[in-house]
């Protein structure tokens, strides 16, 4: 190789000491880093001399005691507790879990729950068990760091496909694996976490470690200078509350109060200017999120000195509240087509509430969860409101027919919710705003070919082929209202309250609905047949023929699924919420959809 080319090779390589790697912990080959960042490393504090990073539980089977905090019963969880005496006292079962989670900061990704009821007795047991060589008072790294369960800590996901993901845990919370935590003193608790939410802190944990797995060592190494400012501090409690706001907005929250869209600061009788003025208010928030995050960005980058290094600005898919649609639904999507996510998102949202008001789960005259303990009645629910606006369904069965068979199915009693929300006036067109934000993305629009589907069609269509698959997506294939159905051509189909089963649902479900719609099938169908014959049109006899051969389909599928109901009924099959839905949905055979989904198996 010529001098020449030697000289023209040279800009490809960097040539870098062993003894600058050896600055940062766990020397990894960081050679893009600046002399300054390695002094930082050298001369500031190690993270763990201020708040050791600490890994928590390993339950060594998850199947067994974790499980989403809506699949059980609200009277045996927890979520208060300030101590291990309290929860122990508390004589409650499960408690929140910390294990990880999607890319999201501040605060959320608290889903779980953990069986630890009597300080953990049950795990504690099979752990023993399994490892004969531990001890009850020295369970080492299976029942680790108990001593610091239920503190407030600042969590991360460990395990992310984007960006460092650090959040406020609440004192009351369990920490597992996937959500290891530091737990700093309270006079650094905000402050630490301003640091670890800032783009600073993504920059250290890209120097250490630019993998997808983030240990306990990596965020253990991030060096913390003297004097840090204290403003940051500030910025963090608005952040937290922000994100806590956010996170409490949607129904997977168990503290979940109203839904926003009915709980507007001004009130309209119009629906699309109720969602008008949330979706101002939401852009609003998420513009101020934004703001906040970048001054506190400015704060330690340049306290740090790194302003020519890391930037202080923060792209909106990073604003990590539910409410974005940036971060929400991510990808390259113009605005135009996050507005349409959004908006048909919300009204689902608004479907899926008024389901739950209708199951009792919630109510319109009280904030939070009504009944959402195992065996709960309508007698219940009048305890806590003797007088509801929407009163809900007698018996937590809501029929799903894709034709109105029963005066009290779940599209009409959705129209009654809107009417009762939102005023006589504007019912039609409050309902029209449901259909045309459903079509843009849930389901696809009417055909127009014979002039189109009402409104009320509209919302019974998605009733009917959509809402459960959205369900199960909410509620993580783990769904709480669930869907009995009589097959593909969906002679009869209904909702049941998890929580408001009984032994003697399923007799009920067949007494006041199957039976009765045999009937009415049946007399529907002589119908049909003295209309045919009656008719001297081509074109109409074909379409009876039509409407004949499907509705003859759904009478054989009616009485199939009849005659398996009453076996079941029979059973009088009872249910145990602390088993959690995986296993209880698996009871009814194929009486119910998505057993594969929500099983893991076969029908």
């Amino acid at each position: 190789m010529s001098q020449e080319q030697s000289k023209d090779m040279s800009q490809y390589f960097y040539r870098a000491s062993t003894a600058d790697f050896m600055k940062i912990p766990g020397s990894p080959v960081a050679y893009w880093v600046s002399d300054h960042t390695r002094n930082i490393f050298s001369l500031g504090e190690p993270l763990s001399n201020v708040a050791k990073p600490r890994v928590g539980m390993r339950t060594g089977n998850n199947e067994c005691y974790l499980r989403q905090w809506h699949e059980v019963s609200l009277r045996d969880f927890n979520w208060r507790s300030t101590s291990a005496s309290s929860a122990s006292k508390s004589g409650k079962k499960w408690f929140p879990f910390v294990k990880g989670g999607d890319f999201r900061k501040w605060f959320g990704n608290v889903e779980q729950v953990v069986n630890w009821e009597n300080d953990g007795f049950e795990i504690k047991k099979e752990t023993l068990k399994k490892y004969p060589q531990l001890s009850w008072d020295n369970l080492g790294w299976k029942i680790s760091n108990e001593a610091y369960y239920f503190r407030p800590a600042i969590t991360w996901t460990a395990v992310s496909s984007s960006c460092f993901g650090v959040r406020f845990v609440d004192e009351g919370n369990i920490f597992g694996t996937g959500g290891s935590c530091i737990f700093p003193d309270k006079s650094r608790f905000e402050l630490l976490g301003a640091l670890l939410c800032s783009n600073l802190g993504q920059y250290f944990i890209n120097i250490v470690n630019p993998t997808l797995n983030i240990n306990i060592e990596d965020v253990a190494g991030i060096p913390i200078i003297e004097g840090l400012p204290e403003s940051a501090a500030r910025i963090a409690r608005d952040c937290r509350a922000s994100s806590r706001r956010d996170w409490n907005s949607f129904e997977t929250s168990w503290n979940f109060t109203f839904l926003p869209i009915v709980n507007v600061d001004q009130y309209h009788p119009v629906l699309i200017e109720m969602y008008q003025q949330l979706r101002n208010n939401w852009r609003d928030m998420q513009s101020e999120m934004q703001r906040l995050e970048e001054e506190n960005n400015r704060i330690f980058v340049e306290a740090y000195g790194l302003r020519n290094e890391v930037n202080f600005s923060i792209p909106l898919e990073e604003i990590t509240l539910t409410c974005n649609p940036h971060y929400r639904y991510g990808g390259n999507r113009s605005e135009e087509q996050l507005e349409t996510l959004l908006q048909c998102d919300t009204l689902k949202e608004l479907v899926s509430y008024a389901i739950g008001c209708m199951m009792g789960r919630y109510s319109l005259d009280k904030p939070g969860l009504i009944l959402a303990s195992q065996g709960e009645t309508l007698l219940d629910y009048l305890r806590q409101i003797p007088s509801a606006r929407f009163a809900p369904d007698d018996d937590g069965i809501l029929p799903l027919t894709d034709q109105e068979w029963f005066a009290d199915d779940a599209t009409n009693r959705f129209r009654e919710f809107v009417r009762i929300v939102w005023g006589d006036e504007h019912l039609k067109q409050n309902l029209d705003f449901v259909a045309e934000s459903l079509c843009l993305h849930a389901i696809k629009p009417p055909s127009t070919r014979s002039g189109g589907e009402s409104a009320l069609d509209t919302i019974r269509r998605y009733l009917s082929t959509q809402f459960f698959k959205d369900h199960l997506r909410t509620y993580k294939k783990r769904p709480i209202y669930w869907l009995f159905s009589s097959g593909k051509h969906k002679a009869f189909e209904c909702l049941v309250y998890l929580h408001r089963y009984h032994e003697g649902t399923l007799a009920r479900m067949r007494t006041e609905y199957v039976i009765p719609l045999s009937t009415k099938l049946n007399s529907y169908a002589e119908k049909l047949e003295q209309d045919k014959d009656a008719s001297a049109s081509a074109a109409e006899i074909k379409r009876i023929s039509n409407e004949l051969a499907t509705l003859h389909k759904q009478q054989a599928e009616l009485a199939q699924f009849d005659e398996k109901l009453r076996h079941f009924a029979d059973q009088r099959i009872s249910l145990d919420l602390d088993d959690g839905v995986k296993v209880n949905y698996g009871k009814f055979g194929d009486l119910l959809a998505e057993v594969k989904v929500v099983c893991g198996k076969e029908d």
